[in-house]
């Protein structure tokens, strides 16, 4: 690791312990001097990821996809909770500032996906975009991955879903727009909180929750189904915002709504304290605690059916509150799935016209 500066401003995490399969761990400690006030500002830096293959398979019982897209490793929005963060490590990096600051771009996606699509025994399913990493950080904005890979599922009418915390989202409306009012395409809005100064501290680089709230507005009324995410909830922190994130996000548009507790495996236990102790130190004990009673007394439950939502009684009553908001705001009807019959292998460039297609 290089030298960092003391708590660099804009960054989610406050420290760069090596990752978890390095031999040799370097860990920053206060020796009592006072920081460096000339130490340079921690950069991002982008790199280029040789990919062979760009839809990404799971079978998680708990994921309501099975195919996901993701263009970017690391995240410039440095989320504090970001479940993605311990990914780093397998990269031979910290999930701690790295993970916002080391970002790797697949810059042939939009290429490879368009192969996986012309195969001849692909089966057209939804494809979600950002299941791992926000695919409109900030870098997005001249990189473009995340337009391209929507462009080749537009030419093949391929269904989709999105998923972002980025009002960046808005700049690609006229691709989305059509998709939606298709079937073809649904989007999802992350809103942690409604509070600018705690949005600042958990989510230094994402939109504002007004901008978020903006994009939602913008989307539903350009036709495209979008859902308001408010994930993660984080009890004793921003759990007493969720009638109210739904509530606005009802009145922007949003169709439909979803929750996930806070999860902490791996190394965003120890990030997430730290962040507590430093950002809400009269809240952090409280935070943890809360926290291990919806974990059965841990800092995190990994197991399937229960990492997403928690259990105990704070758990269940979260889930109460959740379902009784969703019904108060009308946010709980069914929608039709997204329409795969209209998948089709666009012609190339040479191709004989099937003149009875």
């Amino acid at each position: 690791m290089s030298p960092l500066p003391p708590k660099p401003r804009g960054r989610g995490a406050a420290s760069n312990a090596s990752g978890r399969y390095e031999s040799l761990i370097q860990e920053g400690f206060d020796d009592g001097w006072p920081p460096d006030e000339g130490a340079p500002p921690l950069r991002t830096t982008l790199t280029a990821e040789a990919a062979r293959a760009i839809i990404t398979r799971n079978d998680s019982p708990d994921i309501p996809f099975d195919q996901s897209i993701n263009p970017y490793r690391g995240c410039e929005h440095g989320c504090i909770y970001c479940y993605a963060r311990p990914a780093h490590a397998y990269m031979g990096l910290s999930p701690g500032l790295d993970f916002e600051s080391r970002l790797f771009f697949k810059p042939d996606a939009a290429a490879l996906l368009e192969r996986e699509l012309s195969r001849p025994r692909y089966e057209p399913k939804t494809i979600h975009i950002g299941g791992n990493t926000d695919p409109y950080q900030p870098v997005e904005r001249h990189q473009e991955i995340t337009r391209g890979i929507i462009a080749v599922l537009a030419r093949f009418r391929h269904p989709f879903s999105i998923i972002t915390k980025s009002a960046l989202i808005s700049r690609d409306i006229d691709l989305l727009a059509p998709l939606g009012r298709a079937g073809l395409a649904r989007a999802a809005v992350s809103v942690t909180t409604l509070d600018r100064g705690l949005a600042r501290v958990m989510e230094p680089r994402a939109a504002t929750p007004e901008r978020r709230l903006e994009a939602v507005r913008r989307l539903a009324d350009a036709g495209v189904p979008t859902t308001v995410m408010f994930a993660p909830v984080i009890p004793g922190l921003n759990d007493h915002e969720l009638e109210a994130v739904l509530e606005r996000a009802t009145a922007a548009g949003a169709s439909g709504a979803g929750y996930v507790a806070l999860r902490l495996p791996l190394e965003i236990k120890d990030l997430f304290e730290e962040w507590l102790a430093q950002k809400v130190p009269d809240r952090a004990r409280r935070v943890m605690s809360l926290v291990r009673q919806m974990r059965g007394g841990k800092a995190n439950d990994p197991r399937f059916g229960q990492r997403m939502r928690g259990e105990g009684p704070l758990a269940d009553l979260l889930a109460q509150r959740f379902r009784t908001a969703k019904r108060r705001f009308g946010l709980e009807r069914t929608r039709a799935p997204l329409d795969a019959s209209q998948f089709r292998v666009p012609p190339k460039i040479g191709d004989q016209i099937d003149m009875f297609g």
